[in-house]
């Protein structure tokens, strides 16, 4: 009986968490078109989430985009040129690059440069009080503290995906034309990449870049704020961490699959 107390735990502790992961993020995306959701606390709260979430990690996901470009981009232009398969070179890197490994690789450095400073934020927040002071003052902490953190993750991972995916393009593309000194120009570069990829490709790649984000920004806010959570933030970090790599791992295969 102990045993199975413990499994049934674990797994209406899970099922619990999902559906309120569903709810809030449903909230967020209901209350993000409503003009009144957007007070001047609000939208300050937004501007100053943003610069945290995509001024921090800026470094990171240009130097990690440059990596790419050097390491597979370069690689694919050069090899499929020597090839002769230049035809190929868009199709590639459009299934490669822009479909499985951006949304991966951002969303990754969002979890670990922003989601987790959020979620440290929040439950000092929680830990000190504050959350309940501003319910007492008749704040909604959904609106000062929820929202304006997720339609900035969201907004955040976007644009870092098109910053990756362009630094790693003009990154590989100098390395190509070094190593070979054979290739076209870059705008013909970018022409036969954009001509590669169809409908499919311009709808998914900023639905996942926006999910991603939004995932990220709820899972932290739910981890921290979420009912009977325990412990501090030594004690949540490492749940938050494992609960957001699956979110964003999930989100990118199962678009990718539906697609």
């Amino acid at each position: 009986m102990t045993v199975l107390e413990a499994v049934g735990r674990e797994a209406r502790g899970t099922a619990e968490f999902l559906l309120m992961l569903v709810s809030l993020t449903w909230g967020v995306l209901r209350a993000i078109p409503r003009p009144s959701s957007w007070r001047r606390t609000v939208r300050a709260e937004f501007r100053r989430a943003l610069r945290q979430s995509l001024g921090g990690g800026l470094p990171a996901i240009l130097f990690t985009a440059v990596l790419v470009g050097l390491a597979m981009v370069s690689q694919a232009l050069y090899w499929l040129g020597t090839a002769g398969q230049e035809q190929l070179i868009g199709q590639v890197l459009v299934t490669v690059l822009v479909r499985e490994l951006t949304p991966v690789l951002v969303g990754l450095i969002l979890v670990g440069r922003s989601g987790m400073a959020a979620l440290s934020e929040l439950c000092d927040l929680r830990l000190s009080g504050e959350v309940r002071a501003l319910e007492g003052l008749g704040v909604d902490p959904f609106l000062y503290l929820v929202l304006p953190r997720a339609a900035a993750f969201a907004l955040a991972a976007f644009t870092a995906g098109v910053l990756f995916i362009v630094a790693a393009l003009i990154s590989g593309f100098l390395a190509a034309s070094f190593l070979s000194g054979t290739q076209p120009t870059l705008l013909d570069f970018l022409d036969t990449l954009v001509g590669a990829m169809n409908v499919a490709d311009f709808l998914v790649f900023p639905i996942k870049m926006l999910l991603i984000g939004l995932l990220v920004a709820t899972i932290a806010c739910l981890t921290a704020l979420g009912p009977r959570v325990p412990g501090g933030p030594t004690d949540l970090l490492p749940k938050g961490f494992v609960r957001s790599v699956l979110a964003v791992m999930i989100t990118s295969v199962t678009l990718s699959l539906v697609v």
